[in-house]
């Protein structure tokens, strides 16, 4: 399999990051001129969890992608740079992906906990097998 096969599904989870931040950037900005404030205010932390009480779960999305993903995103680079992408790490780069999008979409709308606790768990466990592997390999070699 060629190599650059896995940076696709790096591509969708950057473009996933990309949506979520746009989609709390719109959530604030509406969230500012519906309350018609002047932003300064938000540098008022009370003040700004009020007005950005809609935007709260998006933003902490938002925060969750640049956790768990970052070993996603290195693990990718180890892989293209050693020539070990195989058809089972691409297909768990893009299982990891799915489960990264169905978090920020829960997270996003309804926040369900428990769906949204599954969906990181599983998303965490593919990553986990995938640097499993990974370390195996390049331990024999």
């Amino acid at each position: 399999m060629e190599p650059k096969a896995i940076l696709l599904p790096v591509c969708a989870q950057v473009l996933l990051t990309f949506f979520v931040w746009t989609y709390t950037l719109v959530k604030r900005i509406t969230a500012i001129r519906r309350s018609k404030i002047n932003p300064q205010v938000l540098a008022d932390e009370p003040t700004a969890l009020k007005v950005f009480k809609s935007a709260i779960h998006p933003a902490d999305n938002f925060e969750n992608l640049f956790e768990l993903p970052v070993l996603f995103f290195v693990a990718a680079i180890i892989l293209v740079g050693t020539g070990l992408t195989d058809g089972p790490y691409v297909i768990g780069a893009w299982t990891f992906v799915a489960l990264r999008a169905l978090h920020s979409a829960i997270h996003c709308t309804y926040n369900g906990v428990t769906h949204r606790f599954y969906a990181y768990l599983l998303g965490s466990l593919v990553l986990w097998a995938i640097w499993a592997r990974l370390t195996f390999q390049l331990a024999i070699g």
